[in-house]
């Protein structure tokens, strides 16, 4: 089954949250993400940032948004790794040294967590490398099990590669063919392909994991995944492919940017490094960068109203505002300690909903702003808390290309959010 934001033939429009019930017994559904802290291809992998976010934010988002979930865990033998998913929400089972060895097995591992949660009935395996999870997946998957009474459903991806038997070197022995006939190769769309794993889920029934030693057995099935959404990062190389591809297709939270209308950005640390310069005759200067003007631009052209923010805290004159202002195009509206309680009412004002604005804040006073926006981003080496609070991390720091990259993610998405609802206008018209 090819998965897609479609309707399922048991979707009767009630909440999956709500039918977690088999043979009329209802079913503790658990989450669990394995994240050892000695990742031997990447250190601390788990937690590299990836996109603006920590590589485990990405599944521990879909699972906690698929709302399908009784708990949501993560296993580890790491602190630093275990501080960011309890950022993320997650629970934390704090695995054995008897099972963090660089030999201990995914199952070992699965085991122990259901031995020390014996209340847990179903249980589904994701792994932290697949960051293209979507919460749909997850539903799609689990309906499997509580639907169609599966024991286990794990995750596939549908590959057309032709596939060779391996030669040792320093034999005479002929390499064959494996899946194909070289004379009659067929061609792509004349081919089904083949089914892999991509190693995004695994929904089991505990008693086949603790009884039997198995994550896949019983009345098994597959779930497949479109290929866009199948990307597994084991070694560095995979890193900036996995980027690139998480920016597109992966999952940003509940909210989809379709009609971002509202950028409000602090000026100090974010279009700038936070400094002003005096000069002898005491006139102030701040310096902008003009590569995050023209992401200001960007965004303008594209009808995104983009307003400065200056706190009464920031030493920003007036004078200094009206120059911003002249060099950016934007509006500068001076803002109180507490942000929130001024930057709500230029929303009502507009009569905008947080779904339609685009916060970048740096600092502890701007997570309630960070929090509520559909997007929100921190430039590097923001203070933990706003980064937590934030949707998106920079990889560059304020007043040096922070700005420019934040609006380049917005356009990103507002493109894939209309691209989305263009197809399912496609969809609607075929259906």
């Amino acid at each position: 089954m090819a998965s897609g934001k479609r309707k399922l033939p048991c979707d009767d429009g009630v909440p999956l949250v709500h039918k977690q019930v088999r043979y009329g017994v209802k079913k503790h559904v658990a989450a669990l993400i394995l994240a050892r802290g000695g990742s031997k291809g990447i250190s601390l992998k788990n937690i590299k940032m990836l996109a603006g976010v920590p590589l485990i934010g990405w599944v521990l988002r879909a699972a906690l948004d698929s709302e399908v979930f009784d708990s949501v865990w993560v296993s580890t033998d790491h602190a630093e790794i275990a501080k960011v998913a309890e950022a993320w929400g997650a629970k934390v089972h704090h695995r054995s040294p008897e099972v963090s060895r660089d030999s201990s097995s995914s199952l070992e591992t699965i085991q122990e967590f259901l031995r020390l949660n014996p209340e847990v009935d179903v249980l589904c395996h994701i792994q932290a490398t697949s960051p293209c999870l979507h919460p749909f997946h997850v539903k799609e998957a689990l309906d499997l099990i509580m639907q169609k009474g599966y024991d286990s459903v794990f995750a596939v991806v549908r590959r057309h590669q032709f596939r060779w038997q391996e030669v040792k070197l320093g034999t005479d022995q002929m390499t064959k063919p494996l899946n194909f006939v070289p004379a009659n190769r067929p061609r792509r769309q004349d081919w089904d392909g083949e089914l892999c794993e991509n190693g995004s889920l695994y929904f089991t029934n505990a008693p086949l994991i603790m009884n039997k030693g198995l994550l896949q057995g019983g009345k098994m099935t597959y779930y497949e995944m479109l290929p866009e959404y199948s990307v597994d990062i084991d070694v560095d190389i995979d890193w900036p492919v996995a980027e690139q591809r998480v920016l597109r297709y992966g999952y940003f939270g509940r909210v989809t940017p379709e009609v971002v209308k509202l950028m409000l950005c602090k000026v100090s640390g974010c279009l700038t490094d936070g400094r002003i310069f005096t000069s002898a005759s005491g006139e102030e200067m701040i310096s902008v960068s003009t590569r995050d003007t023209g992401g200001i631009r960007n965004l303008q052209k594209e009808g995104v109203e983009v307003v400065l923010l200056t706190t009464t805290e920031d030493p920003v004159s007036e004078a200094l505002s009206k120059k911003l202002a002249q060099q950016t195009g934007c509006k500068v509206k001076r803002v109180g300690v507490e942000p929130l309680n001024d930057v709500k009412e230029m929303v009502e004002e507009r009569k905008l909903e947080w779904k339609d604005v685009a916060f970048m804040g740096n600092d502890e006073q701007d997570v309630m702003c960070l929090n509520l926006s559909g997007l929100s981003a921190v430039p590097k080496c923001s203070p933990v808390v706003a980064g937590n609070a934030a949707k998106y991390i920079c990889n560059n720091v304020g007043g040096k290309g922070a700005v420019r990259e934040f609006s380049e993610h917005i356009l990103l998405q507002k493109k894939k959010a209309n691209s989305q609802m263009e197809q399912d206008r496609i969809d609607r018209k075929n259906f």
